[in-house]
Order: structure tokens, then C-alpha cells, then sequence
């Protein structure tokens, strides 16, 4: 019965990882699609101030942080596994 429960739950888990894998890359793909053409846009009417900059770096940032939420904190050994184990520790105790 334990061994149901826990499969359904790492089958969960794994949906909702795959859901923010696939939420990362439409983000990366849409990124390196539009920022081109703002680059474009700017160099070709305004080519003497380049405020496509303030587009790269934000949208950027933006890239890099949901990146972090979904590769890196794994990465730097901060992920959500301390959530289970504390869950573990507290159904132990009873």
C-alpha cells in the first residue's frame, strides 16, 4: 500500500518537474526569438541610442532567476529535498 502511495507521489513530483522543465524552455525559446528583433527594431530606427539593453539585461535577469528555480538550486544543493525530509522527520517522530 506504502509502495502505491509512494509511486503516485514520485509520479506527481516528476509531472510537476517536467511542467517547470517545459515552462523554462518556452521562456528561453521566446526570449531568444523576440529579443533579435528588438535589437533590430532599435538599430534600425534608432541606432544612435541603444536601449535594447534595458530588454536583454531585464528580461535577462528574468531568464536567470527562473532558470535558478528549476536547474540551479538543485545545482547548488538547495532544492525542495529539505521539504521531504523534514516531512520524514515529523511522520518519524510519531
Amino acid at each position: 500500500m506504502d509502495t502505491d502511495i509512494s509511486q503516485k507521489q514520485q509520479y506527481i513530483r516528476a509531472q510537476k518537474r517536467l511542467k517547470k522543465i517545459k515552462g523554462f524552455y518556452t521562456h528561453l525559446s521566446i526570449y531568444c526569438i523576440v529579443i533579435p528583433i528588438i535589437i533590430f527594431v532599435n538599430l534600425k530606427f534608432e541606432p544612435h541610442f541603444h536601449w535594447f539593453w534595458f530588454s536583454v539585461c531585464g528580461w535577462g535577469t528574468g531568464l536567470f532567476f527562473h532558470w535558478l528555480s528549476v536547474f540551479g538550486l538543485k545545482l547548488l544543493g538547495l532544492g525542495n529535498d529539505w521539504e521531504e525530509k523534514k516531512i520524514k522527520e515529523f511522520m518519524n517522530q510519531k
